[in-house]
């Protein structure tokens, strides 16, 4: 119905002609805008609702009571309800630090949350499929759980700036919200939710159609496509210093692979713009020293890369 609508309006109310650029581009953006909109407006409504179960009280008591492995299996699981970007992760990050929480399941929190959530579930299975979705969200878990172990495993406590150490934090008590209550906190969350990343959405949505309509599919498939046997360290490369959250990413996502983009190589970009971010290496900056911050990108940026080859081989 949505498609039937997308095309009334650009092949009949605007008189452009199906199978030119400008029309294809055009139907692109308007499909995949209000497909994209209904998606998030119920999945966020429906997990705001969860969330209500889960304030940062309890999360970080259920996190700083588990043994480290099972811990960054939970942080890592945590993620997939917490739909932050990666900067939006960070101060729930310094707060699972303050409390106790170990550094390393700190950090499969931090991996997690913006690139394995719900958002990314729902439009994945929506666009490519439910085994596309299944893939991307059980290799997220992995470089999450993984990266956050080995993180844990070189003990760079000293490389965690001073002050955060010596913040205190409170266990504040857990409030108890009523349904009422909790529709009405589902409906205030997913309102602002929608007007903070709206713009991401329709930017994103917008590069997706323009690669839809005008980048010609052979540029993609040369300079990207399964015969380069570094298209995927590329894309990671030119997906670091982007800033986006899944909302935004996934609609170039299935541009590029429309044109011919190995999966593998545009989930590895995708997997690089929600997880590592320039915005996200001057916020954490400020918490982490130099030597923590390199080995924290380097090893999710490398986990990312394998990731990208081994979708490649496997689909």
């Amino acid at each position: 119905m949505l498609k039937s609508f997308a095309d009334y309006i650009v092949f009949n109310l605007f008189g452009l002609v199906p199978g030119t650029r400008s029309g294809e581009a055009l139907d692109f953006f308007i499909y995949d805008t209000l497909k994209i909109f209904l998606l998030l407006t119920t999945i966020i409504y429906l997990v705001a609702i969860i969330r209500t179960s889960f304030p940062p009280e309890r999360t970080k008591r259920i996190l700083s009571h588990k043994r480290e492995y099972v811990g960054n299996v939970m942080a890592a699981l945590l993620g997939i309800v917490t739909p932050f970007c990666s900067c939006s992760a960070v101060p729930l990050f310094i707060g699972f630090v303050e409390s106790g929480v170990p550094l390393g399941v700190t950090f499969s929190f931090l991996i997690s949350s913006p690139m394995v959530n719900e958002v990314a579930l729902i439009m994945l299975w929506g666009l490519f499929g439910w085994k596309i979705a299944l893939i991307y969200i059980g290799t997220g878990l992995l470089v999450a759980i993984v990266a956050g172990i080995v993180i844990g495993k070189l003990k760079m406590e000293k490389y965690v700036q001073d002050y955060v150490w010596e913040m205190q934090v409170g266990n504040s008590e857990i409030k108890i919200m009523s349904w009422r209550e909790k529709f009405d906190y589902a409906r205030e969350y997913t309102l602002g939710l929608l007007k903070k990343i709206w713009p991401y959405v329709v930017v994103g949505v917008g590069i997706g159609a323009f690669i839809h309509g005008y980048v010609p599919q052979d540029f993609l498939a040369k300079w990207a496509g399964r015969d380069n046997p570094f298209a995927v360290p590329v894309a990671v490369a030119l997906g670091v210093p982007l800033y986006s959250n899944a909302a935004g990413v996934i609609p170039i996502v299935q541009a590029l692979t429309a044109k011919g983009m190995a999966i593998g190589t545009v989930l590895a970009f995708m997997m690089a713009v929600t997880a590592l971010s320039l915005p996200e290496a001057v916020i954490l900056s400020n918490v982490l020293k130099k030597p923590l911050l390199a080995t924290f990108f380097g090893i999710v940026a490398t986990a990312i890369v394998i990731v990208g080859y081994l979708f490649n081989a496997i689909l």
